[in-house]
């Protein structure tokens, strides 16, 4: 007993489309690719390029003989025409002022109008296979050297897929003018012609693929230099990193402890003192917790900050009376209508003042300070000035060539800025900021 199964075919106009065949959809891609790169565009205006000239023979011509062998391509392909003219005028019966030149043009045309110049090659060939009289069918000596010139130079400026169509539409009028013409008193060259093309234009093909391999490779170590780049990079920050934590980490550690610890160990210690132990504690603190965000941000890339809001001008006041308890007299002036700025100006400037009282409490103890903010139209003006230190003699030198200035430039620098510092009259230090902040009108809001 057998089954039977029979496939329902769907009616025809229920709007259903029977599928594709294989085979249809690739006849119908082929032609696709055919009509891309032999028919659209087919006289777009494609100029050739000059030869590059930092090859390791063009190097080493001198500055004029450099400059002309960029023409090089175009020398050749114009020195091709010519000969191909000679010998479309003389190996001819029929006017040798009408077949050289026609076997000439496409030649030149390569140089401006690519597949135009293979499609006029194709349209000049009968034409100078019946004018030029009896011979070779159906390429005359002239019409096959510009047809190969042709075939060459168009598959060295177009891609292999081209060059194949190119192949294929020769051997197809080969074919058809053989069928036409070929049985009769001429000889036919079409499968010399399809023999000498194909290694031809297998050779420029090859020499395509190696092309585009040797640039993918060395896309490939370009991209694989800069990822090994960025991981020493970032090797060397851990490092950096690393040694920071260990170095001057552990010293702030043991600075709060022992500033947590001290006033333990004195009997009755006068209030004074124990604020004092309490701000160093503070700062240590401080420090470190600041450290720790630094060395997250230099020891991977991928990190992310804390939400922890970042100081700006209204932390100002604390910052001063930070300093004052460690024993600097200062002193806040703002000039101008207090405004809101942008966080990366407020964050620069409450670290530029920062740095210029750190410096006061170093270079210049006992001294006072004046802190001047300036809310003016263009931006914000910060002046930092300190006067001289009662004891000079007793002020230690600071081990070391100090980043202080160094990293204020910097932030100046980074948002536009302008920057002064250096001594005064008296003796103090000054450091003067401008840091420009554009207005809404600037910003074309």
């Amino acid at each position: 007993m057998t089954e039977t199964t029979h496939l329902q075919t769907p009616p025809p106009g229920d709007g259903a489309k029977p599928p594709r065949s294989p085979e249809f959809r690739l006849a119908a891609d082929a032609l696709q690719g055919l009509r891309q790169d032999l028919i659209h565009d087919a006289f777009a205006y494609r100029p050739l390029e000059r030869m590059r000239v930092d090859g390791p023979l063009t190097r080493r011509l001198p500055g004029r003989l450099r400059e002309y062998a960029a023409w090089t391509p175009h020398a050749v392909i114009a020195t091709a025409a010519l000969f191909t003219l000679f010998i479309g005028s003389v190996d001819t019966d029929g006017p040798a002022l009408l077949v050289g030149p026609l076997c000439a043009i496409p030649i030149l045309l390569t140089m401006a109008r690519p597949v135009g110049a293979f499609w006029l090659s194709m349209a000049a060939t009968p034409i100078v296979a019946v004018i030029g009289g009896a011979g070779e069918w159906p390429w005359m000596p002239g019409s096959l050297v510009c047809h190969l010139t042709v075939l060459t130079v168009v598959a060295i400026r177009t891609r292999p897929r081209t060059a194949a169509w190119m192949w294929g539409v020769t051997g197809a009028y080969g074919l058809l003018a053989d069928a036409g013409v070929g049985g009769g008193s001429y000889g036919t060259n079409t499968g010399p012609m399809m023999v000498i093309s194909a290694m031809v234009l297998l050779v420029v093909s090859l020499w395509h693929i190696r092309r585009e391999a040797k640039q993918e490779v060395t896309a490939q170590q370009t991209v694989t230099a800069q990822e090994r780049s960025k991981r020493t990079l970032l090797e060397e920050r851990t490092t950096i990193a690393r040694e920071l934590h260990d170095v001057v980490a552990h010293h702030m550690s043991v600075v709060a402890i022992q500033a947590e610890a001290a006033p333990y160990r004195v009997e009755n210690p006068p209030p004074e003192l124990e604020r004092a132990f309490v701000t160093i504690r503070e700062n240590a603190v401080a420090a470190l917790t600041e450290l720790r965000r630094i060395l997250g941000v230099v020891r991977a890339e991928d990190y992310e900050a804390p939400d922890t809001p970042q100081p700006t001008l209204t932390d100002l006041d604390a910052l001063l009376a930070n300093v004052r308890d460690a024993g600097l007299s200062v002193e806040k002036a703002t000039i101008g209508a207090v405004r809101e700025l942008p966080s990366g100006v407020e964050l620069s400037a409450y670290r530029i003042v920062q740095e210029a009282l750190s410096n006061s409490l170093r270079h210049a103890p006992g001294a006072s300070a004046r802190v001047e903010i300036g809310y003016v139209l263009g931006g914000l003006g910060l002046r930092i000035v300190n006067g001289p230190p009662p004891a000079p003699a007793l002020v230690k030198p600071s081990p070391g060539a100090g980043h202080g200035i160094t990293g204020m430039r910097e932030r100046v620098t980074m948002l536009g800025g302008e920057m002064t510092a250096g001594r005064t009259e008296d003796g103090g230090y000054e450091v003067a900021v401008f840091l420009p902040v554009a207005t809404t009108t600037e910003d074309g809001s």
